[in-house]
């Protein structure tokens, strides 16, 4: 395969939210897009954790890009494996504001939109891929209500909107990871080894071609 032939994948991740210092998600997008994957034109964005922005943020890096896959990362502290989601709903809801102080509650985010949409990605062989690497992984139903649930939404009705016009599909999901040992998460999870996770991840999505 030429590079010409190479598929696009964007990796996001967030910033920093809630007063914690890091936030591994955007840390593993930095990283990826600066050190690159083998089979594909990789590039990462991190987005601010902001319900009224996010979602804008990451349709510009869609257009401005055009990658032929979506894959979103987002903190969740008190998980203990890496964990594609399978489901975003069309609610917000949030336990805590988010870093612009919003906190929306009961809330559509498309008040016309359905109510759930499904992830695009393999998910259940990404969770067995990365778990047969000896990394804990499983399949989560749903993204939450927070803007890590909007931003899956959001990239999930860009990519209906592609298939509906008849422009190049787009495969899209997201993928929670736990918490680094910095956040006071599981010293197993440091960012080399969700980082070589999330590799497996795309190495997975690349082999299964939709």
């Amino acid at each position: 395969m030429t590079p010409a032939a190479l598929s696009t994948v964007l990796v996001t991740g967030f910033e920093p939210f809630d007063g914690a210092a890091h936030n591994p998600s955007g840390d593993i997008a930095r990283r990826l897009a600066e050190l690159g994957h083998p089979d594909c034109q990789l590039v990462g964005e991190v987005l601010p954790v902001s319900f009224a922005h996010a979602p804008g943020l990451l349709a510009a890096a869609i257009d401005a890009h055009r990658p032929d896959v979506v894959i979103m990362l987002g903190l969740a502290e008190n998980r203990r494996a890496i964990t594609p989601e399978r489901v975003a709903i069309n609610l917000a809801d949030a336990r805590i504001p988010d870093n612009d102080g919003d906190q929306p509650t009961d809330a559509p985010l498309e008040p016309h939109g359905p109510a759930a949409r499904f992830a695009l990605l393999p998910i259940k062989h990404i969770a067995l891929a990365i778990a047969d690497a000896g990394i804990p992984a499983e399949v989560s139903l749903s993204a939450g209500s927070y803007v890590c649930n909007a931003v899956m939404y959001a990239a999930l009705g860009i990519a209906e909107q592609r298939e509906g016009s008849g422009g190049t599909p787009m495969r899209a999901g997201f993928i929670h990871v736990p918490a680094t040992p910095q956040l006071g998460g599981d010293p197993h999870f440091t960012l080399d080894e969700l980082e070589r996770g999330i590799r497996i991840a795309i190495t997975t999505i690349l082999d299964h071609r939709a």
